[in-house]
């Protein structure tokens, strides 16, 4: 066992009580966690190079919508516990233990590109002044913490000055303060016995309360995380391909859905059918197994599959459009949602985007409109309309589109889309709406899984033949309904707003 760091360990079990600790990375794992790490009775210090986001967090202001953040945060400045720097040399100098959440986008060929974490890592090696632990929290490929001490080694920092740990997050995004403080498990990755003790302390909280702690190592870790999402996606992506069976077979996704959740070895969590999978983890993440598993010379089939259906359950959402409305040159499309799932803000991956651009390509309106995610979508969506509610969304359209299962929007009047809107067709790729009240109301809906969408374009097809009959030519009745829509909104009722 190394002197020094056996010396240096105890400097900081002397120090338990209170440890000093900085965070790398103010995104939503390293905000959530440094406020998570000073509600258990740490000081900690979040260190961002993002000069305006660290000028918002000093003002009290949130740079990301995730709820229960601003509470946890306010409080643990008000107890002096958690403050907030863009000088990481001076934070990393004064604490005891690094975590290091930087962001492991995907690299071209779907690899995890790293260039943040060395960057980082790079920085926390100059600055050190003594033995530190130094916890990697960004997810990384198996094999990372061996490369980062390399690095450590080709910087001139010997081994006895510091430990690397691996402790994977598993924040989902919408619910991130409540798993940061009641993780459903915390895995611990180290081959030091200082370090461990060090995680011990840290998490003590979690352990008085009989969370599972887990001690492995540094691989194993690593591998965990990736494997967990990879899980999820799997998922995901079987409920949608069964959805889509579902419409071949005059079955319904909703019913098996549930059926399938009762079963203990199953469980009901990720078995909902939607436009595909998006956000910052899990397409990156089965993208980065996928090479990883290329470079250990393994063909993971299962983890291409997913992704090319994933891929696929986009296109179909696109596809059903057309289908419904015979063309989308020149149609006008509500957008219900556009955060890759309800609760955040995060437009990442999210496959909102990427229908909605395929809309656009094919020469569709659109108008949309999502409680949250409105300045992130404007970031690479410009060439669309942005609404100031959903029934301005809904104004006068060809088309609604829900694309993220908000609650308010099952909660809408109705009734008075019903007027709004050009046409009276609904596609409902999350399954959100009361489909017999939406069929009592007039309106043709297109649920995912419930019935074929052919029948549902016969209903359209015998709506509009009904329209002709009567003297009404679809897209002349269409273009009157957009213009006296705008009239309509300007005597909404109190009860549908």
């Amino acid at each position: 066992m190394n002197t020094t760091k056996t010396q240096e360990s105890e400097r900081i079990k002397l120090n338990q009580t209170n440890l000093k600790i900085t965070v790398i990375g103010t995104g939503y794992v390293g905000l959530v966690t440094g406020a998570g790490l000073a509600e258990w009775g740490s000081k900690v210090t979040c260190v961002d190079k993002d000069v305006r986001k660290i000028d918002l967090l000093k003002r009290g202001i949130m740079p990301l919508y995730e709820e229960g953040l601003e509470d946890v945060v306010g409080r643990n400045v008000g107890r002096s516990r958690l403050s907030f720097s863009t000088n990481l040399a001076e934070a990393v100098s004064e604490s005891d233990i690094i975590y290091i959440a930087v962001g492991t986008p995907s690299g071209k060929n779907g690899e995890a590109n790293l260039t943040y974490l060395h960057a980082a890592m790079k920085q926390v090696l100059l600055s050190i002044t003594g033995y530190a632990v130094i916890v990697i929290k960004s997810t990384v490929p198996v094999g990372t913490a061996a490369e980062l001490r390399r690095l450590g080694r080709s910087c001139g920092v010997d081994d006895s000055q510091f430990d690397i740990v691996s402790n994977p997050e598993f924040l989902r995004q919408g619910t991130a303060v409540y798993d940061c403080l009641n993780p459903s498990r915390v895995i611990v990755g180290c081959n030091s016995m200082h370090a461990l003790e060090i995680m011990r302390r840290i998490y003590r909280p979690l352990k008085e309360r009989n969370l599972p702690f887990m001690e492995t190592t540094n691989e194993t870790a690593e591998l965990i995380k990736y494997a967990a999402n990879s899980f999820l996606a799997v998922k995901i992506a079987f409920i949608n391909e069964m959805a889509n069976l579902c419409e071949r077979l005059n079955a319904d996704v909703r019913v098996l859905s549930q059926a399938l959740g009762m079963d203990k070895r199953i469980g009901p969590s990720f078995l909902n059918p939607g436009p595909g999978f998006g956000g910052s983890c899990l397409p990156k993440d089965v993208s980065a197994l996928i090479h990883t598993a290329k470079s250990a010379k393994y063909n993971w089939r299962i983890g291409k599959a997913v992704t090319q259906s994933n891929r696929n359950q986009k296109k179909n959402v696109v596809e059903k459009a057309r289908m419904m409305l015979g063309s989308l040159k020149g149609k006008h499309i509500a957008v219900l949602g556009m955060a890759f799932k309800a609760g955040t803000d995060d437009t990442r991956e999210s496959p909102a985007l990427y229908i909605i651009k395929k809309l656009r390509s094919c020469g569709a309106k659109v108008c949309a409109y999502d409680p949250a995610a409105m300045e992130s979508a404007k970031r690479s969506l410009r060439k669309i309309v942005y609404a100031n509610s959903p029934y301005e969304a809904c104004a006068g359209v060809d088309l609604l589109l829900v694309l993220t299962e908000w609650p308010e929007f099952k909660k809408l009047n109705f009734i008075w889309i019903r007027k709004l809107m050009a046409r009276p067709y609904i596609l409902d790729t999350r399954n959100l709406l009361d489909c017999e009240v939406l069929d009592h109301l007039g309106f043709v809906y297109a649920a995912n899984g419930c019935g074929s969408i052919e029948s549902v374009v016969e209903k359209i097809e015998a709506l509009e033949a009904e329209a002709k009959e009567l003297r009404l030519r679809p897209i002349e009745h269409a273009s009157q309904s957009r213009r006296a829509a705008k009239s309509k909104l300007a005597v909404l009722p109190m009860a549908a707003k």
